[in-house]
């Protein structure tokens, strides 16, 4: 992976975090946990995708695969604390 790629992904998991947190808690994590909720988002929304068999292509879709699973990420956890 060159550095070009990596700041493109670094970059969508940024986004993508910070797009969760406003839409289940109402702010971002700062810019470290904004990447780590976007990138362990994107692994669950890349799943869940699959599952239904949907697909994404370009930046754009990157972001709002990574951006669904970060919030069923977060849906998640804020379902584990509760209980």
């Amino acid at each position: 992976m060159d550095l070009t790629s990596l700041l493109i992904f670094l970059l969508i998991g940024a986004v993508a975090g910070w797009l969760a947190g406003q839409i289940i808690k109402g702010g971002g994590f700062g810019l470290v946990g904004n990447i780590i909720v976007g990138i362990v988002g994107a692994i669950v929304g890349g799943f869940l995708f699959g599952l239904l068999g949907l697909n994404s292509y370009g930046i754009i879709g990157s972001i709002v695969t990574a951006t669904v699973g970060a919030v069923v990420l977060l849906f998640l956890i804020g379902l584990i604390k509760r209980a």
